[in-house]
C-alpha cells in the first residue's frame, strides 16, 4: 500500500479536480489523505445558515461528507484564512493563505503529516489553474513541502486548456444557464496546453460518485449551477477526465495504474 496526499485550497476543489484519482487510488488499495488549506469562508454565503453557523462551519461539514463519499482515509486542515478571489481586499489579510510565508506553511504541513510515508503528492499548476491566489499558494507551499520531505512524485492538477473552449460550447448548448458571451472568461487563461499535460485520469468509472461529491458541497455548487443542470452525457464529457502535469515525467494516459510505480 502506498500513500497519496491531495493538497487543496478549499472545500469542493477536491471533488472537481481529483475525485477520480482519489477514488481510483482507494479502489487500488492505497491510502488517501486529503489536506485542505482553508475552510472556504470566503465563498458564497447561502441563505439558510443557522443561527451561530458560519460559512466555514457549513463548508467544513460539506467537506467531511464529500471526503467520506470519496473514501478518503484521513482529512486534515491547514487552518489558514480563505484569501478570496484575485484582487479582493481579503488578499491582504495577514492571516490568509495567500499571505502565508511559504517555508512556515510548508513546515506546518510537514508537522501535520509527520506520521505519513508519502509516496505521491498532488498540488496545482504554477498559476493555480486560473490565477486564484490560494491555488497559487498551494503550488508554492506544496512544492516546498515536497522538497522538505523528499517527495519525488509530485503531480500538478490542471485543466486541459485546449478542451476548455469546446467544453464551454457544449455546456452553452446544453443549458439555458450558461451565458451567451461568458464576459471576462478567457479560456486561454485556464490550465495548461494539452502538449504540456503528462497524465490523465479517466474518472468515468466514478462519474456518478464524483457528481455526488460535488453536490455534497451544496453551499457553493448548488443544484441550479449550470454544470449540474447539463445532461449526464455532457457532464461526463466535461468532468470525466482529470488532467495533471508531472515535471520530469513522460506522458502517461494510465495514471492510476502507473501512479505508484
Amino acid at each position: 500500500m502506498s500513500t497519496l496526499v491531495c493538497f487543496h485550497a478549499h472545500p469542493d476543489d477536491e471533488a472537481i479536480a481529483t475525485a477520480g484519482l482519489m477514488m481510483g487510488a482507494v479502489d487500488a488499495g492505497h491510502r488517501v489523505v486529503l489536506v485542505v488549506a482553508t475552510r472556504g469562508e470566503g465563498g458564497l454565503v447561502p441563505d439558510d445558515l443557522a443561527a451561530g453557523e458560519s460559512l466555514g462551519d457549513r463548508r467544513t461539514a460539506e467537506q467531511e461528507r464529500a471526503a467520506e463519499m470519496l473514501g478518503v482515509h484521513r482529512l486534515e486542515w491547514l487552518e489558514y484564512g480563505d484569501s478570496g478571489m484575485a484582487g479582493e481586499a481579503t488578499n491582504d489579510d495577514p492571516g490568509c493563505f495567500w499571505q502565508a510565508d511559504v517555508d512556515d506553511a510548508a513546515g506546518r504541513l510537514a508537522a501535520l503529516l509527520e506520521d505519513e510515508a508519502i509516496d505521491v503528492l498532488t498540488i496545482y499548476d504554477d498559476h493555480g489553474g486560473y490565477d486564484h491566489p490560494d491555488h497559487i499558494a498551494i503550488h508554492r507551499v506544496g512544492t516546498r513541502f515536497a522538497e522538505m520531505r523528499g517527495v519525488a512524485n509530485v503531480y500538478w492538477a490542471t485543466m486541459n486548456r485546449d478542451l476548455i473552449t469546446k467544453q464551454m460550447e457544449t455546456m452553452r448548448d446544453a443549458t439555458a444557464n450558461m451565458p451567451d458571451d461568458d464576459p471576462g472568461i478567457d479560456p486561454q487563461s485556464f490550465g495548461m496546453a494539452e502538449a504540456d499535460i503528462t497524465h490523465r485520469v479517466d474518472a468515468r468509472p466514478y462519474i456518478d460518485r464524483k457528481r455526488a461529491a460535488m453536490v455534497a458541497h451544496a453551499s457553493q455548487i448548488t443544484e441550479d449551477t449550470f454544470f449540474l443542470q447539463i445532461p449526464p452525457p455532457v457532464f461526463e464529457a466535461v468532468f470525466g477526465d482529470e488532467w495533471f502535469h508531472a515535471p520530469g515525467k513522460t506522458r502517461d494516459d494510465d495514471f492510476i495504474e502507473g501512479l505508484f510505480n
